[in-house]
């Protein structure tokens, strides 16, 4: 059976591999330049050199420990199969705890609140810049046209733009260090500030110095959408890339910190990224920000449409229609959550108007996404068998960091740092009506033994008094075991309307945690009568059931187990093939049964979960001109406290 398809290999280590990592990778965190410096000295109390030297020691080992140690040494090592991130961090752990389905849920959905907030606070920054050349310049007009055109291409595919975003990044980080460097040279005494000492002076003594830790966060803010591109472009490409992209990030740091202690006090609405341009080069220097700013407003677009993608595979997002503009493999797009994205972000700017007034609200979701990766990732480890007092240092010093920014960060919930909650209890509130409204439903499926309906099946098929329903009737099926299927199909097949056929399929689609498995096994429970087929698809494999199955077909009529010609004396004289009717079976809770407080709520937002959701028949691509879909009550045991009486 054919893979999906062939695509380049770009997660070996090379150039090119490298390359495409800067374009894709690197967006989110190369960008934070335009806006760091700027909100730690708007926040601060007073204009000092404890200021300067201390917030950018904090920078420089916020990076040190954050992205460097905890993402680049730490979780990228946690792949499975070479995917990266929370969600298939959350599929290497074996024992899949309803407490780790939550921390992944809120992790996920945070990181999807950042979906909005990235895009909104990086090309409003960049625009802000051309105020240096016209104070009048409409910001907003702009970006909600940027935004309008950069959602409206998401349709199309992004691999006509995408190649120029690897060497529009090189050009990005070479402009950050050279600018810095330009300003380093006047005051190579700021390079003081990697003395940790000057961190936690700042922490300890400077007014306010924690609270400043907020602003401090924005600069490893995209550190978990790198863990998430693993799977795109390979750790060893990352962690190459990084080399580069830190020093350059590091020297524009400090290069805007020794401008600052030169100049002084910057102006109202001064931004030290902007004020270290030469004028001459403030235009261009707007431009290949904007660029950027785009760039890293696409990667976290399309991570946020590979997040759900896998969310669904892992049943922690309703079904939604997935497309798939080109032929890059990976490559998808969710009409759903872009045009959820485009109007999240447009409100986003329309309702701060400005970048200084984002920072408030965007810390805030990177660091609870980071939390949750701590908590997963220590869970992971210590299920891989390291050492556990290596472990628990390792869990209790980025907890101590991350909650440290966390309660920095909650100073500004009342700044903007609730549109953060707002976003991410959105996609949280979707995500645990699904998964556990699942569960729930799940309680009450029954299995049954086949070998009890071995003969009905036989019989069945040849009784000529029942209607034939169909030459071959497929179920979709949900039993691992297979000698076992789901009580539902029994009474679709026998007690609800007999069906006959002359051959029964049952289709299991196994969802593997493993990213890109891709096969499938038959089993003839009765041969020519009764057939099984397993699918092995990986999360990351786009579910094309009904492709695959006539691949089965294929390969069984080409090794002469089944033939496929219709069961009709007429149709199969002029060699006609056999008709296939597919059967989906939804199965619904009755009104009568009493369930908990809890549960009750649960299934309430399950239902509202459900309206986000695209029916069965367009998720696996079945043929709708050849689909039945049922409803069957879900079978309840329970005792009747008072039987009606007959007078």
């Amino acid at each position: 059976m054919n893979g999906p398809g062939k695509y380049l290999d770009i997660k070996k280590l090379s150039f090119a591999g490298v390359l495409v990592t800067l374009g894709i990778v690197f967006g989110d965190l190369g960008t934070s330049p335009l806006y760091v410096m700027k909100a730690i000295v708007r926040g601060g109390v007073e204009f000092n050199e404890l200021l300067i030297y201390g917030s950018l020691s904090c920078i420089f080992w916020t990076l040190t420990l954050q992205t460097t140690t905890k993402y680049i040494i730490i979780a990228l090592r946690a792949d499975n199969n070479g995917e990266g991130g929370i969600l298939a961090l959350f599929a290497l752990i074996k024992r899949k705890s309803s407490w780790a389905a939550l921390l992944t849920m809120i992790g996920a959905a945070a990181l999807l609140a950042d979906g909005v907030i990235t895009p909104a606070i990086t090309v409003t920054s960049s625009i802000e810049g051309l105020r240096l050349l016209n104070a009048e310049i409409p910001v907003v007009v702009i970006v909600l046209f940027i935004f309008a055109v950069l959602f409206f291409i998401q349709q199309f595919g992004t691999n006509l733009v995408g190649s120029s975003f690897g060497p529009i990044m090189v050009i990005w980080f070479l402009m950050l260090g050279i600018l810095g460097f330009s300003q380093l040279v006047l005051h190579p005494e700021i390079l003081k500030a990697l003395n940790p000492v000057y961190a936690f002076q700042f922490l300890d003594k400077y007014p306010g110095g924690f609270i400043l830790l907020g602003a401090v966060f924005l600069c490893t803010t995209g550190a978990d959408a790198l863990y998430a591109d693993l799977g795109h472009c390979g750790r060893d490409n990352i962690r190459v890339s990084w080399l580069f992209v830190k020093i350059t990030l590091l020297i524009n740091y400090f290069g805007q910190g020794a401008w600052l202690m030169v100049n002084g006090v910057p102006g109202e609405g001064v931004n030290p990224f902007y004020a270290i341009m030469p004028k001459w080069f403030i235009l261009p220097g707007v431009l290949i920000a904007t660029a950027a700013s785009i760039i890293a407003s696409q990667a976290i677009i399309s991570g946020s449409f590979t997040i759900v993608k896998e969310a669904v595979s892992l049943n922690f997002w309703p079904k939604v229609r997935v497309l798939n503009p080109t032929f890059i493999r990976g490559q998808v797009y969710l009409p759903f959550v872009n045009w959820y994205l485009w109007i999240s972000c447009s409100l986003v700017v329309l309702l701060f108007k400005g970048s200084a007034n984002m920072e408030a609200a965007y810390g805030l979701a990177i660091t609870i996404t980071e939390m949750m990766t701590t908590f997963l990732l220590t869970y992971y480890l210590f299920q891989k068998g390291l050492n556990h007092r290596l472990v628990l240092l390792i869990f209790f010093g980025f907890l101590t960091i991350e909650g440290s920014f966390l309660v920095a960060n909650l100073y500004k919930f009342n700044d903007g740092g609730w549109a953060t909650i707002l976003f991410a209890s959105i996609f949280f509130i979707i995500m645990y009506g699904w998964y556990f409204g699942r569960k729930l439903k799940n309680r009450y499926v029954t299995f049954t033994n086949l070998d009890r309906y071995i003969e009905l099946f036989k019989e069945l098929s040849k009784d000529n008094s029942v209607p034939k329903t169909a030459t071959n009737l497929v179920y979709v099926i949900k039993a691992n075991r297979p000698d076992q299927v789901e009580s539902k199909v029994i009474f679709s097949i026998f007690h609800k309307q007999p069906k006959r056929a002359d051959t029964y399929w049952l289709l299991h689609i196994d969802n593997i945690d493993e990213p890109d498995r891709f096969d499938y096994q038959v089993t003839q429970i009765i041969p020519g009568v009764l057939i099984r087929v397993d699918f092995h698809i990986g999360f990351k494999v786009e579910p094309k059931i009904n492709l695959y199955f006539k691949e089965v077909l294929e390969d069984l009529i080409e090794s002469g187990e089944i033939k496929l010609e219709s069961s009709f004396d007429s149709l199969r004289k002029h060699s006609l093939p056999a008709d296939f009717i597919y059967v989906l079976i939804d199965r619904i809770m009755p009104r009568d049964f009493k369930l908990s407080s809890l549960e009750n709520f649960t299934l309430s937002l399950h239902g509202l979960s459900r309206l986000l959701c695209i029916s069965d028949v367009k998720a696996l691509q079945l043929d709708s001109c050849n689909t039945i879909e049922e409803q069957v009550p879900i079978s309840i045991d329970q005792s009747v406290g008072l039987r009606i009486s007959r007078i």
